[in-house]
């Protein structure tokens, strides 16, 4: 088998670090999305801006061990204290298309259980720029007759924007202002919605008549043009005037075919028009075109008010409005109200009567109402009146009023309710009078003032009313707490007296009134009763499920508590280990039923470790609690806050990892004796494993251990198991990413390979003429031009990175692209900045390396040049360059005569001392690791671990 010369893995000494590490959260809010400015205003309050539609992105970076676990909230404003919407958890917060709505503080709340959280915010400022709407207006004084040839118009622009807009106003193609034409006045009126400003023309001229544009800028805040809007005034133009082709009120039947016309009577610009009903859409099957409303066969719901609207921007928008009255009648109802002046409840003779009648129509005042007795018209008398709208009853009553009741006035009476000539039914409603008819009485039935019923069942609440006639019962709730009955209304009429609940639930729980009604009965004072409904429902323990651990030999004791139910008790407990029965705890007396079920262990062993299951139960229902028992370790607490964990080698596409951790409570179990260690690289299947030994672990001691050669830019998934005298604890995991470090000259073997997004804290300088841009050999363009530009980074892996210049179009002769370094102290005298370079192509231009000194504002100078081209091959420049303060390096990339011109750059080193005085062999090509090509390595960095690895491939 083919020896394998990538090296997975090289395991070092292991060692530990005894101090605590866990220490509260701190969090720190950056901006990875569309910001337009992020900035600092006057009162120290971090404010980031974005345009409306673009997408706000935020991340909050946090420290602190344990890793803590990060909120997203946002109010409204500073002053609000009430979040607005919903939390997010995640580090990062995104928010694709965000509204002007959206805009507000926006809390990072980060807390690791290790003192206070820490909350950071930032201010979000979304920008946006409407259309601006632009109406024109006169004085009512100076209205008279033809509304333009008086002497004071006002052209009024309306705009919502944030930032604050800024108005130009032109008059054809000339902008206007106060110092040029006396004629105008441009101001801004008070207490107005949104960003106004108004042209005022004073003493109308003929040289007004023109066209008039608004023009409103942000001032390319954010990318945001700035828009426009023109009018053109005329000597005949005026505001929408309307008629109606109906009368304000339309009556008519149901199923007729209505048509409303809203005619315009006057307007220049043409006004445009516009119908809608209240409340409500316009009815489903309604037309409206232009100024016509149509609606085929009308029906009593499509009664309401529908609104006719011109509008022209000129003047105020005319208004008509009809209210359309579809003939109906519905709800007939009687009462029977005794002697009042008496006081009395019952009918009696000689006393006085009175017998009402109501229907709920429309229109209201157009019902007119018949009285019969025994099927006869009731005859006018001294003894029988019937009157009209009674102050004392709803609105359109009939009332028949017997004086003096004498044996001869018992009998039926019908009341009748009709639209004179109108195709809409009669309603009638019928009410016997005799010496059997009494008020009602209400009562519950017996057994029936408790209904105990279990949750989710159907329950029927009762009462008997007895009287003649029998009035509807009235339901409705006792409970303050609770006023809605389940339907969601404060009153609920039943016919027969019952109210039945459906699926009910706990919350249905209480008081229940009945009532009977004062309408279709008696109009006296409601007689009432009480129901009492008790819904029962299962159990709810806690803990529902718990994670118990303790140390090898030690006792345990499991609880599993009663928080609420009905019946609230304990009817029985049963206790399964891994699904099989225990035997029962010894039997409480019903008096003294606890609140709870223990089960004791007397020491935790292999063998009594595993799952546990609590099965209470009320008789309605059960509940578990699951216990799990074990004396295995809890798992690792990952470190993330290591000062700078990655390190890259510069001869190799290595680097090395600082692994750090905590083992989280280690007291609770028996002692830790060594962790299980495995990496394995993403995408791939073989891991490394490796046992590492440790001493007694305290709490808050940080564990430490270097994995090095992994391969840049890989990333890679890291397993810990901690072990104990039990066996295997939890397993914790992480993946670790190749970050690049920043160079710095302190670090003289540090070597910028391009692998991370960062790309070392180089940034782009914003005065040339285009960027440097980074890829690899899987992100390269696959039309990018031939015979130029290397296939690979300077290790030959697809995966690896480089920086390039891309001078295709509409890159120019002469086009300058700028890379410029981090700002480095300058600590030493000489410095050698070393790089690999490829320059392919017939129109390569040139590649510059300056030297940035900071120590008397920023002079540049040039510290080293290569023009040309030097062949499809990387080759490595080593620079000596002697700063006299703090400095930073630029690679300048210069565009050649043609396209066939890309530079690219890789693998830069800045270190203290001299510049080796041989240079590398510049055609010497580097052969990656498993091509084929022998390949070196340093024997003693390899740990046992990789070294078997190599014998079993061998």
């Amino acid at each position: 088998m083919e020896v394998t010369c990538l090296l997975l893995l090289a395991l070092i000494p292991f060692h530990c670090r005894g101090q605590g590490v866990y220490a509260p959260a701190q969090a720190q809010i950056v901006h990875a999305g569309q910001a337009c400015v992020v900035k600092e205003d006057n009162i120290s309050e971090r404010v980031y801006t974005i345009r409306e539609g673009d997408t706000l992105m935020l991340q909050c970076l946090v420290t602190g061990h344990p890793r803590p676990q990060v909120r997203w909230t946002k109010t409204a404003g500073s002053a609000s204290d009430k979040f607005q919407e919903t939390s997010v958890f995640n580090e990062t917060l995104r928010i694709e298309r965000i509204a002007r709505t959206q805009g507000g503080r926006y809390y990072c709340k980060a807390e690791n259980g290790v003192g206070v959280p820490a909350i950071k915010s930032i201010r979000v400022d979304v920008q946006y720029l409407d259309e601006p709407v632009l109406t024109v207006h006169q004085t009512v004084s100076d209205v008279r007759g033809n509304f333009y040839q008086e002497k004071t118009v006002f052209l009024r622009c309306t705009v919502n924007s944030n930032p604050p807009a800024r108005f130009i106003w032109k008059r054809g193609s000339d902008t206007l202002s106060h110092s040029q034409d006396n004629g105008v006045d441009i101001y801004e009126p008070l207490y107005t919605q949104g960003e106004t400003k108004v042209l005022k023309l004073k003493n109308l001229r003929p040289q007004d008549y023109a066209s008039y544009t608004c023009q409103v800028s942000v001032r390319n805040v954010c990318g945001i043009p700035d828009k426009a809007i023109t009018f053109r005034l005329t000597n005949t133009t005026a505001p929408p005037a309307l008629k109606l082709s109906v009368n304000e009120t339309l009556v008519v039947n149901p199923g007729e075919n209505v048509t409303v016309q809203c005619l315009l009577t006057g307007g220049d610009p043409l006004p445009q028009l516009q119908w809608s009903h209240g409340p409500g859409p316009l009815p489903l099957g309604a037309v409206a075109q232009g100024g016509t409303l149509s609606i085929p066969s009308v029906q009593a719901r499509d009664s309401g008010y529908y609104n006719c609207t011109a509008t022209n921007n000129v003047g105020n928008p005319a208004k008509k409005t009809v209210n359309l009255l579809v003939r109906s009648m519905k709800n007939a109802t009687f009462q029977i109200t005794p002697d009042v002046i008496k006081e009395s409840e019952n009918i009696q003779l000689g006393q006085d009567l009175k017998l009402s009648c109501h229907v709920d129509a429309v229109p209201q005042e157009k019902v007119t109402y018949q009285w019969f007795k025994n099927g006869k018209p009731a005859r006018m008398s001294k003894r029988l009146l019937v009157t009209r709208n009674d102050p004392e009853l709803p609105a359109v009553t009939s009332s028949l009023e017997l004086i003096d009741l004498h044996f001869s006035d018992y009998g039926t009476y019908l009341c009748m309710a009709s639209f004179p000539g109108a195709p809409v039914p009669d309603l009638s409603v019928e009410v016997n009078i005799s010496s059997e008819t009494v008020p009602p009485t209400i009562s519950v039935p017996k057994g029936r003032a408790l209904v105990t019923v279990r949750e989710g069942s159907p329950a029927e609440l009762q009462c008997e009313v007895r009287g003649k006639p029998r009035p509807p019962v009235l339901w409705s709730r006792v409970d303050k707490e609770a006023a809605l009955l389940p339907s969601g209304l404060p009153l609920e009429e039943t016919p027969d007296g019952k109210l039945r609940l459906e699926r009910v639930s706990r919350d249905m729980s209480g008081t229940y009134r009945c009532q009977t009604a004062r309408y279709n009965g008696f109009n006296v004072r409601p007689r009432e009763a009480q129901v009492q409904l008790n819904v029962q429902f299962p159990p709810e323990v806690e803990p529902s499920s718990q994670d118990v651990r303790q140390a090898l030999g030690r006792p345990v004791l499991l609880r599993c508590s009663l928080l609420r139910g009905s019946p609230q008790r304990i009817a029985s407990a049963v206790w399964r280990f891994k699904g099989q029965l225990l035997p029962p705890p010894p039997v409480v007396p019903a008096a003294e039923a606890p609140d709870h079920a223990e089960l004791h262990l007397d020491a935790v062993t292999r063998d009594n470790s595993g799952s546990y299951e609590c099965s209470v139960s009320n008789d309605v229902g059960s509940a578990t609690c699951l216990f799990q028992v074990s004396a295995k370790a809890y798992s690792p607490e990952f470190y993330f806050d290591t000062p700078n964990p990655t390190r890259s080698h510069k001869l190799s596409k290595n680097y090395s990892y600082v692994l750090q951790w905590t083992q989280r409570e280690p007291d609770a179990v028996d002692p830790v004796l060594n962790y299980r260690l495995s990496v394995r690289q993403l995408n791939q299947h073989n891991a490394v494993v490796k046992a590492i030994p440790v001493r007694r672990v305290e709490k808050g001691q940080l564990l430490e251990y270097i994995l090095t050669d992994l391969r840049v830019p890989h990333s890679y998934e890291v397993r810990l198991t901690p072990y104990t005298t039990f066996g295997a604890g939890d397993m914790a995991s992480r993946i670790i990413h190749y970050t690049e470090p920043i160079n710095s000259p302190n670090l003289s073997d540090n070597t910028c390979h391009f692998e991370d997004e960062k790309i070392c804290g180089y940034t782009q300088d914003l005065t040339d003429n285009f960027d440097w841009t980074r890829q690899n050999a899987l992100t390269q363009n696959p039309k990018r031009s031939p015979n130029t530009g290397p296939p690979t980074d300077i290790s030959g892996t697809p995966e690896g990175y480089y920086m390039f210049i891309e001078t295709s179009r509409p890159r120019e002769l002469g086009d300058r692209a700028r890379l410029v370094s981090p700002l480095y102290n300058a600590s030493a005298k000489f410095y050698c900045v070393s790089f690999f370079y490829h320059m392919y192509g017939k129109h390569i231009g040139s590649l510059n390396l300056l030297v940035r000194s900071r120590n008397k504002g920023a002079l540049d100078t040039h510290a080293w040049s290569l023009s040309g081209n030097k062949g499809n091959v990387w080759q490595q420049a080593h620079v000596p360059i002697n700063p006299s303060g703090p400095f930073q390096i630029i690679f300048e990339g210069v565009r050649g005569s043609g396209y066939l011109g890309d530079i690219a750059i890789d693998d830069v080193t800045l270190k203290k001392g001299e510049c080796p005085r041989k240079q590398m062999d510049p055609n010497k090509v580097v052969v990656m690791p498993g091509s084929g090509a022998p390949c070196q390595s340093s024997p003693q960095l390899w740990g046992p671990m990789a070294i078997f690895l190599l014998a079993l491939q061998r």
